[in-house]
């Protein structure tokens, strides 16, 4: 037919006109019925797209205004799929309310969350945590909040506060020298509590009171076993966890495990001249220093044995072929032996009126441990406990080694077990602890008359090390004298490159990437006057074995002797003549008064031990890096990588795949069985000068320098496509990148190879 139906009041079907009746079935077959109006309660919907507002529930019908995508709008009505809502909007600071119609394709109900059901904010203890890969941190718990900063994986936060699965975190860093803590939002999945492990001192210590050993230093594992009091533990190590809790990883039965150190307290080691000693009962030979090891042998009531080393209140002897320890509290001096007189022709002489024995001239003495003061001897009442550190003088000793000595006003004896003698007759022997009339002229002017044209890093410092002295209460001198030392007059590379004096952080396997990286010269002495005073010079630190220079022993194998030895040379350096060299330089820049040390004042005050500074080594674009262990997840055996930067603390930024990582299970003292660096190179040797990058390795032209590099800089060596170093047929220069990507030729004699 081809026609066209026209559906009207006269409606055309076929040609014909039916005047407006319709046939038979038409309305069923053709005649649409107009949507109906609903109504319904209140609902809110949120537009999932900018949307028209229109005057009608149709495209034709005119447009009202465009409605933001996320907007509220309210609707009571629809008409098929078109809604009749009410939009308020702000305008010239009123509120402004439009009603009309849009598509309902472009809406979804809000959804609100009662009061109830709703996250809530839950506050704990300060802890903290580390970021697991690069985050954005933002300024409220949702991933539409501003980005405040983005933090980088192995970044160190702490957090107190969270709201659902959102953190808000406190990070702390250094911007411009100066520490800058910003604080935001960091969703959970991104951050995990961090224990900060510490290599530590080998110490001893004892339970204190009933205490439970975990398997990671923390109490949210069930204990792997509970100890009695006064059983001793070793230990090489510490944990802070992350919330704060120090705790110490320890061995026990061939386990490692963690305690915590509130439920302990050091011991200390002492070694002394052989002495014997009774059993007052029957008892054990323990394996190790508590009664929970290993008996290995009954030793009877009565029996002598004898002992030169205690850990704690435990002796080590050996008995019957069998060595372990056994404890203080069975132990007594045995009973003396009488003297039986051999016939004499002559008369006896008379005895002495007392049993002290003149065998000292004054001598001065260090107290190694908190020390009884007792009215006569062994068994005889306390008049005082004089305090481990302390120096005191004894002119007399009794015949079983007690001193007669005279402290805080009192006059008693001390047993010659807890002493080690000195004396006192040049620098080696002041206590560091007194302040130096030393000048900063002085200082200077030595260090001038002794660089003889080298670059220093000491020149004109005189007055930093006077601060620091005073700062922290350490003798200036000293000071200036270990610095002048160790760093060769502030000439070594360690100094020139990285500030660092004293060698803190140096391997002997890394010694310049090991090395600390310091802001300043003075920054450096700071943090070395405070970690002398507070671990060193400290009584209570670590390495304290008298606050003096002191002197080393070792025996024919070279093992420190602690009992033949004394002061800050048995711990800080293994050549034995190191507190004399310190000693030399002091009195070089002024002479030893001995009447001044003799009255000055000793500054007690103990500062808190410093951390590892901040700082790090950023190396050039492209060092290339082999794996020679599984180094992380992401870094496998075998596995070649870029390293970007080192830290401090030795943890290493590397690139794999396009991603960073902060890597910190590379050790640096023995970085041969992890890394094998390929093609790092530093500038050394050229002294004051540049070391020249030249375009060809002629160097009688002068028109071929490229480029040039300080000293100490490092430099990208060149790799061919087998990761071999690229040179010169004479194998004399690299072939080096610069950072502005131009390549060139160094000499091999000014250029050192790192980590190789």
């Amino acid at each position: 037919m081809g026609k066209v139906m026209v559906l009207s009041t006269g409606l055309v079907f076929g040609g014909l006109s039916t005047g407006g009746a319709l046939p038979f079935g038409f309305n069923q077959l053709y005649q649409v019925e107009a949507a109906s109006l609903v109504s319904f309660s209140k609902t809110s919907y949120e537009t999932k797209d900018n949307l028209r507002m229109r005057t009608g529930p149709s495209t034709k019908d005119k447009t009202v205004l465009t409605i933001p995508k996320g907007k509220e709008v309210t609707s009571t009505q629809k008409k098929g799929d078109w809604y009749k809502v009410s939009y308020t909007y702000k305008s010239k600071g009123k509120n402004v309310t439009k009603t009309g119609w849009v598509s309902g394709s472009y809406l979804k109900k809000k959804v609100y969350i009662s009061k109830s059901s709703a996250p809530k904010t839950v506050t704990f203890t300060k802890t903290n945590y580390s970021i697991s890969t690069n985050v954005n941190m933002r300024t409220g718990a949702s991933t539409s909040s501003k980005i405040v900063l983005t933090l980088k994986k192995g970044a160190t936060v702490t957090s107190k506060e969270k709201l659902g699965k959102w953190f808000k975190v406190s990070y702390t860093y250094t911007s411009k020298g100066k520490s800058v803590t910003k604080s935001g939002w960091v969703h959970g999945d991104y951050v995990k509590e961090y224990n900060q492990y510490t290599k530590t001192s080998a110490a001893y210590y004892f339970t204190k009171r009933t205490s439970k050993l975990y398997s990671s230093p923390d109490t949210k594992k069930q204990a792997v076993v509970s100890l009695p009091s006064q059983n001793g533990l070793y230990s090489n190590q510490k944990a802070v966890n992350s919330i704060g809790q120090t705790w110490y990883r320890v061995s026990f039965n061939g386990k490692s495990l963690y305690v915590n150190s509130s439920d302990v307290s050091k011991g200390s080691v002492k070694t002394f001249s052989k002495k014997d000693y009774q059993l007052k009962q029957d008892t054990y030979v323990f394996s190790s220093y508590g009664a929970v090891y290993a008996k290995l042998i009954k030793i009877p009531k009565g029996t002598i044995v004898s002992s030169v080393t205690s850990i704690g209140d435990w002796f080590a002897v050996t008995y019957q072929g069998k060595k372990g320890y056994v404890s203080a509290a069975s132990l007594q001096s045995p009973p003396k032996t009488p003297v039986v007189s051999k016939p004499t022709e002559k008369p006896a002489e008379k005895p002495a009126e007392t049993p002290n024995l003149n065998t000292k001239d004054g001598s001065s003495y260090l107290v190694t441990d908190d020390l009884n003061m007792r009215q006569s001897g062994a068994g005889t009442p306390v008049l005082a406990v004089i305090p481990k550190g302390t120096t005191v003088k004894s002119a007399e000793k009794t015949a079983d080694d007690w001193y007669r000595v005279t402290y805080s006003g009192k006059t008693g004896y001390v047993s010659g077990d807890y002493l080690k003698e000195y004396e006192i007759t040049d620098y080696r022997f002041i206590d560091l602890r007194t302040k130096s009339s030393v000048t900063a002229k002085q200082i200077n002017d030595y260090i001038a008359a002794n660089v003889n044209g080298r670059p220093s890093v000491l020149l004109n410092t005189g007055q930093a090390f006077i601060d620091a002295g005073n700062k922290f209460g350490v003798n200036a001198l000293y000071l200036a004298a270990h610095a002048i030392h160790e760093s060769g007059y502030g000439t070594s590379n360690i100094s020139l490159g990285k500030k660092n004096l004293f060698g803190y952080g140096a391997y002997d396997a890394a010694p310049f990437i090991g090395a600390y990286r310091f802001s300043s010269v003075a920054a450096c002495i700071n943090y070395v006057a405070q970690k002398m005073k507070s671990d060193y010079l400290n009584p209570n630190g670590t390495h304290f074995e008298g606050p003096f220079l002191g002197y080393l022993t070792k025996d024919s194998k070279g093992t420190r002797i602690p009992s033949k030895s004394i002061g800050m040379n048995f711990w800080y350096a293994s050549d034995s003549n190191w507190g004399n060299k310190i000693a030399q330089h002091m009195q070089k820049i002024l002479a030893y008064d001995k009447n001044y040390y003799g009255k000055a004042a000793i500054n007690t005050n103990v500062p808190a031990s410093p951390g590892i500074p901040a700082g790090s080594d950023k190396f050039p674009a492209g060092i290339q890096v082999k794996a020679n262990k599984d180094l992380s997840s992401e870094v496998k055996k075998g596995t070649i990588f870029t390293m970007l930067e080192k830290s401090n603390d030795f943890k290493v930024l590397v690139n794999v795949n396009k991603k960073d990582y902060w890597l910190s299970s590379i050790r640096f003292d023995k970085y041969k069985e992890y890394i094998s660096v390929l093609n790092l190179g530093r500038v050394s040797g050229v002294g004051t000068d540049l070391l020249n990058v030249r375009s060809t390795t002629d160097t009688s032209k002068k028109d071929n320098i490229i480029g040039t590099l300080p000293l100490n800089s490092y430099v990208q060596l060149v790799l061919d496509s087998k990761q071999k170093l690229i040179m010169d047929k004479d194998q004399k220069w690299y072939q080096v990148k610069l950072s502005n990507g131009k390549l060139g030729w160094a000499s091999k004699v000014y250029i050192t190879k790192e980590l190789p």
